[in-house]
């Protein structure tokens, strides 16, 4: 809190105990008790009172302990929650389960934000959920792999509902421009899209400064990955 204080951030998140999906229920209650007095130290020490502050909501998998926490987290000061402890190896339907347990239990006025969640699909699950904001790596990632987005929202609520999505379908959802197949191709990354990398370049062109490790291959490819 020192650090924060000198700091003076607009908004900040206390800190978490998060555990992985396959502890004891013991351990889920600890990290809950542990996170709940963590917050309050953090507040206590805080000059804003905790109104600058995020609450952290966690308890593995465990949907008491994060109904527990998320009702504990929203009786204090906090302007909004941090949703915790997601992608430490929990099934998709324990996610979903969990995270409507915890979201039903949060004031509607205050902003809910995840971490870890970051795939199309994941993060149209948390939406759906009420999530509001996720804290993700997936379009990084993506990108510095070569990687462009090539999928249509409603393909991805699509095949989500018929079960078959598969996020690693290169010809359905994302393509691999360092591939050679995409040399001479002068088309754009996806037609009618308008950001400025489909409306200036083509997938020869970012073939090409990818291949020769330009800087500007990321720039391009990120700005239309997170258009």
């Amino acid at each position: 809190m020192e650090l924060i204080s000198c700091l003076q951030p607009n908004l900040w998140a206390s800190l978490a105990d998060e555990v992985p999906a396959w502890v004891n229920e013991k351990r889920n209650k600890t990290s809950v008790e542990r996170t709940l007095r963590w917050l309050d130290a953090c507040i206590a020490l805080d000059a804003a009172s905790g109104r600058n502050s995020l609450g952290v909501v966690v308890g593995g998998s465990s949907i008491e302990q994060r109904k527990l926490c998320a009702t504990e987290v929203s009786k204090r000061n906090v302007s909004g929650f941090w949703i915790g402890g997601f992608g430490l190896g929990e099934s998709v339907e324990e996610r979903c389960s969990l995270l409507n347990a915890v979201t039903d239990c949060l004031p509607l006025e205050k902003p809910r934000i995840v971490s870890r969640l970051g795939l199309p699909e994941e993060v149209l699950e948390g939406v759906a959920s009420g999530i509001d904001l996720f804290d993700s790596t997936y379009i990084y990632q993506l990108t510095m792999g070569g990687f462009a987005l090539i999928f249509p929202i409603d393909m991805v609520e699509r095949e989500m509902q018929n079960g078959v999505f598969d996020s690693s379908a290169g010809d359905s959802a994302k393509i691999n421009l360092r591939a050679t197949t995409y040399r001479k191709d002068m088309s754009r990354i996806v037609d009618g899209c308008t950001c400025f990398t489909c409306q200036n370049h083509t997938r020869a062109y970012l073939n090409h400064l990818i291949n020769v490790h330009e800087m500007l291959a990321q720039i391009l490819l990120e700005i239309h990955n997170t258009h």
